[in-house]
């Protein structure tokens, strides 16, 4: 009996190291894509904003609390705000996915040993199996809090597990294969970012990024996990928690006639700073011309009627991997 609490003791102890280096780990992979805190100092010098500066904006959680964003400027002045904007969403997509694309690569992650215990009723494997990998999936959760769920993915689009497990047992589909966001990593072999869909889990809208996942017997010696002959073992993914983008928004000082939008590749909305219409997520943006300008890379200004009113309408593209989102600014026309 002395022996079995021993090994139980130890086990714990090892179990305990083991979420303390990966907590590290998470921290370091947001560490190593979050640019430099010294982006305010280096814009409070009275000079015009350069491209070096552009770069190094600090994402919205990373940026003193009594920094705010000043709209109601003239045009020229909007575009590098926009800009900033559309820089700075692009930084926070990035960090939220190298968290994921380092946890990948986690001996916890990289297969599925319990798929033989899938079960369609509890929709994946049972609450107490696999208990590495749920861990993982639970310290990026209590790390970044742009997620709402983690979920991992066989080859074939079955669900392995999802986290929190109490999300897990609201799903009503077994498969996903029909999700843009498995399509995505399955066709591009590299890190994807979703369409905002509703939520099979929650009923709330979110976007996910994904991750392909490669068996390491295809592989051989070649450490490129995005091998294009390599087998896929999984999808590693992550549900982005919405309303936290909407929040950002609704924090920047905007003028009165003011209106900013995130907007995904399919016209749906993201996030919007108009408190009135954030839940309004079947809004479409497809008829509009700067949409459609902005997702084809292009950046600039668009004179449109918007609900009867003549509006100005600002627009940057924001990329990330093989899609791209945009970032619109309404304003009543002034012309």
């Amino acid at each position: 009996m002395p022996i079995i609490k021993r090994n139980q003791k130890k086990k714990g102890f090892i179990t305990a190291i083991m979420i303390c280096c990966l907590s590290i780990l998470i921290l370091y992979a947001i560490i190593i894509v979050t640019p430099s805190l010294s982006f305010q100092s280096q814009t409070n010098d009275g000079s015009e904003y350069s491209t070096a500066s552009r770069n190094q904006v600090a994402p919205y959680d990373l940026q003193p609390n009594n920094t705010t964003t000043t709209f109601g400027l003239r045009s020229s002045d909007k575009t590098v705000e926009l800009r900033l904007l559309a820089d700075s969403l692009s930084e926070r997509l990035n960090k939220t996915a190298a968290i994921l694309e380092v946890t990948s690569k986690l001996p916890e992650v990289k297969s599925a040993p319990y798929s033989n215990l899938i079960s369609p009723k509890l929709h994946g494997i049972p609450k107490d199996v696999d208990i590495s990998k749920r861990k993982v999936a639970q310290s990026i959760l209590s790390v970044d809090k742009d997620f709402r769920v983690i979920l991992f993915l066989m080859p074939n689009g079955d669900i392995y597990l999802n986290e929190p497990y109490l999300l897990q047992a609201n799903l009503t589909n077994n498969n996903f294969a029909y999700r843009g966001y498995y399509k995505g990593a399955i066709n591009t072999h590299d890190t994807y970012l979703g369409n905002v869909v509703i939520s099979n889990s929650s009923g709330l809208p979110t976007s996910h990024i994904s991750v392909p996942i490669y068996s390491l017997a295809s592989k051989g010696n070649n450490d490129n996990d995005n091998d294009r002959n390599s087998t896929i073992a999984g999808i590693w993914a992550g549900g982005l928690n919405l309303k936290v983008l909407s929040k950002y928004l609704q924090s920047l000082n905007l003028a009165s006639d003011e209106r900013i939008l995130y907007v995904d590749q399919y016209s749906h909305k993201i996030a919007d700073s108009d408190k009135t219409l954030a839940n309004a997520y079947s809004e479409s943006f497809a008829n509009y011309q700067a949409f459609k300008n902005a997702i084809a890379g292009k950046s600039g200004s668009t004179i449109e009627v918007v609900n009867g009113t003549k509006k100005t309408i600002h627009y940057q593209p924001v990329r990330f991997h093989s899609t791209t989102w945009a970032v619109l600014l309404m304003e009543n026309d002034k012309q």
